[in-house]
């Protein structure tokens, strides 16, 4: 669990042609049903790509989507999260890299699993000593 530090306060814009998102999910999440899925960051059934809301975009970018529209983001292409306070209450923001946009929706995505091909667990786990010769 990260502690956090510090929260900047004031207006936040991308720069150039980067993106700015928020609502980007990560840990346990819980279906319509009521069933919880497990955290899966870490393991191969996490490495997949991952909504988020653009919360803002630089003015070099000339993308279709628009602000409050969700992007489909690859796998990995994104910062570290930060939080600001806009004046309407803190925000977790993270910057995209805008070459690495899969595809966007003026709608949030309902139900979008990726990743199930690992879904029985079998050899889903990654085990750094596969890697090594």
């Amino acid at each position: 669990m990260a502690i956090k530090t510090s929260v900047a306060k004031g207006k936040v814009r991308a720069l150039r042609n980067r993106v700015l998102v928020s609502e980007m999910h990560f840990g346990e999440q819980k279906t319509a049903s009521g069933i919880i899925i497990k955290n899966d960051d870490g393991t191969t059934r996490g490495i997949y790509p991952r909504w988020a809301k653009v919360h803002n975009k630089g003015p070099e970018n000339k993308d279709d989507y628009e602000i409050g529209d969700w992007i489909l983001i690859e796998h990995g292409r994104w910062t570290r999260s930060f939080t600001v306070d806009e004046g309407s209450g803190e925000v977790e923001l993270r910057m995209v890299d805008p070459d690495c946009i899969l595809m966007y929706s003026h709608e949030k995505p309902d139900g979008v699993q990726i990743g199930n091909e690992y879904s029985d667990t079998q050899g889903a786990d990654i085990r750094p000593e596969d890697f090594m010769r």
